[in-house]
């Protein structure tokens, strides 16, 4: 009998999070817990809370995409 497959929760991760990442990360868990999970509300979360791109511009909706995709995400 084999073995039920499992899913080991850093499994993609090349590198330990960052502190931006892990900020980030934080801030989208209060955003999907207190706000909502729709783009314009992810969006507009981050920029309520002043967590800006990596660059330190506000969050648009193509930026947060182009991020989470050069994230894995």
């Amino acid at each position: 009998m084999n073995p039920a497959p499992y899913l080991e929760i850093h499994q993609s991760r090349k590198h330990e999070p960052t502190p931006y990442e892990i900020k980030l990360a934080h801030t989208l868990e209060e955003i999907f817990t207190q706000v909502g999970h729709e783009l314009t509300d992810v969006v507009a979360g981050l920029n309520d809370r002043q967590v800006h791109t990596p660059d330190g511009a506000p969050w648009t909706e193509q930026s947060f995409r182009d991020e989470m995709h050069r994230l894995g995400a």
